[in-house]
């Protein structure tokens, strides 16, 4: 019983204000030994900022946190390690030009003056192993998937040993059998007497992960309950006021004229390696197709060579049956084709700049932002006023550096950009990444909007029941090849899981017969 305990971690009056906006409103929280607590809120709720003050990134305003009894003073990351806090951030923290071993031991103060690489490479590999998180040591942070340097963030917090874990959506990329594992990894270290926070917007996961969930709204703590006394509909009720459709209706597909097509494609990753072999696929005009795949199979060059951002090394490439095949970006857009990134950050917006110009970034070469070459600031305003409305982007101003909105605001701002300036092809890779239940409800809704209007969409998600949901047809890829395309309706987890492990539809749809056959014949 937690009355009887003594709480590892307590957090009272937490405050801590920006320019402009109040994050956190004297927020309490309380984590026990060999516990899990969920933080739910909704994007810009305040969730990352208190787990930012706690782990010295940021001080806090006012209040104070306590840490096994003792108050606990701590004014950076170094200090929150001493006390055995870890956090696996939303936002990577990795060094991109070191490879997986230099980042996992980068700040570590008891290690020799010169360690040995293959003794931290070995280790690596054997947590890795025993936890299904598998990278390569010495690749580079640069050469790897999202989902594979989310991999890399757990498996620092894992080899440093943290007693009490923070994870912000570490989730978000990896397959659903990627996240059981996790849950496998969390219940380890609980029966060790250690804890989590575990920040997330996916409720299946508040329900098989924690203990405990508090809910978070305008930076105030509104809710404590314990997840064997709640459901997944309240709590996405408490998260954003109402009540959340966590299916959607939508209209039958009725496909038009084709908008992509791809022939035999090939093309290598960064170090060189075949990403992509002999890949063939084709969307139309009012669907959506779906690519699932666990992180690291080619998704990532497959949206870089459709984009324009990765030449291929063979086959081809047609726009509205126009050979775009290794044409530049800017070429690529004129086409009609528009990119949600799955790096946010690093390539999907200029942190530096405002909200109001990383809205413009696809318009600004034309009226009525630009008149005569010259940029109009007033227009500039007005259009960012009408997507911030149409979107609904929490930012305190149009003029606000777009690096200071919440993960879920900045991609927002990102897919009120790109659906504007979609005429023909939106590529979406993980668009409802890190989004709150609402977010990503509005966000799949937009998606189905473009589908109405007649665009193609390219959905690129590890999230099989996004897809299930929003998709038409689903293309499962392995190893840089498609292993089959199956119709949503006819779609299942079971199914979609086997071809995401390697096996062709063709050969799945063999082994289903054969047992099909056995029963019978045993019967």
């Amino acid at each position: 019983m937690n009355e009887v305990k003594t709480p590892i971690l307590e957090m009272q009056g937490i405050t801590k204000r920006f320019p402009g906006v109040l994050a956190n409103d004297h927020v309490d929280l309380e984590l026990y030994p060999g516990e899990v607590l969920a933080l739910l809120g909704e994007n810009g709720a305040g969730k990352s900022t208190l787990m930012n003050v706690l782990v010295g990134l940021y001080r806090p305003d006012e209040g104070e946190i306590y840490v096994r009894g003792k108050r606990a003073e701590i004014h950076s990351p170094k200090d929150a390690a001493a006390l055995g806090i870890g956090m696996v951030h939303q936002n990577f923290m990795l060094v991109k030009t070191m490879t997986v071993a230099e980042n996992i031991i980068l700040g570590m103060s008891d290690l020799p003056f010169v360690p040995s690489m293959e003794t931290v490479g070995k280790r690596i590999t054997e947590i890795s192993k025993r936890y299904n998180l598998q990278v390569d040591p010495n690749a580079y942070i640069w050469q790897l998937s999202v989902g594979e340097q989310q991999r890399v963030e757990i498996l620092k917090l894992v080899y440093r040993g943290a007693e009490i874990l923070i994870l912000d959506e570490p989730t978000a990329v990896l397959t659903p059998q990627e996240s059981h594992e996790l849950a496998g990894v969390l219940k380890v270290m609980t029966d060790e007497g250690k804890s989590a926070i575990f920040i997330t917007h996916k409720m299946e996961e508040v329900m098989e992960f924690s203990d405990w969930v508090r809910v978070l709204q305008h930076g105030k703590l509104v809710a404590v309950r314990r997840t064997q006394d709640t459901s997944p509909q309240e709590l996405a009720r408490l998260m954003v006021g109402r009540e959340v459709l966590f299916r959607l209706d939508k209209a039958a597909c009725t496909p038009t004229e084709t908008i992509l097509e791809l022939q035999d494609v090939h093309a290598d990753d960064d170090k060189g390696l075949p990403a992509l072999r002999g890949l063939s696929l084709t969307i139309h005009g009012g669907e959506i197709v779906g690519i699932a795949g666990v992180a690291g199979n080619g998704q990532r060059q497959l949206s870089e060579v459709v984009t324009g951002l990765r030449r291929v090394t063979g086959g081809q490439v047609f726009i509205r049956r126009k050979d775009m095949t290794n044409q530049n970006p800017l070429s690529v857009i004129k086409a009609g084709v528009s990119h949600i990134p799955a790096d946010r950050i690093g390539m999907g917006a200029v942190g530096n700049m405002a909200v109001s110009e990383n809205l413009v970034m696809k318009g600004y070469r034309e009226a009525p932002i630009v008149i005569n070459g010259v940029l109009r600031p007033n227009r500039i305003l007005e259009f960012a006023h009408k997507m911030i409305e149409m979107f609904r982007i929490a930012t305190p101003t149009p003029q606000t550096r777009i690096k200071f909105l919440s993960g879920g605001n900045i991609q927002k701002a990102i897919l009120a950009r790109e659906i504007d300036a979609c005429d023909g092809l939106l590529v979406a890779v993980y668009p409802s990444r890190g989004l709150d239940v609402g977010a990503t409800e509005s966000v799949r809704r937009m998606l189905l909007a473009q589908r109405e209007e007649g665009m193609g969409v390219l959905l690129i998600s590890e999230d099989l029941e996004e897809l299930l949901t929003i998709a038409d047809r689903i293309a499962v890829m392995f190893e840089g090849q498609i292993m089959g395309v199956v119709a949503s309706d006819d779609a299942d987890v079971e199914t979609l899981g086997l071809m995401m492990a390697g096996v062709k539809r063709e050969d799945l749809a063999v082994e289903i017969e054969d047992a099909v056959s056995t029963s019978t014949a045993s019967s």
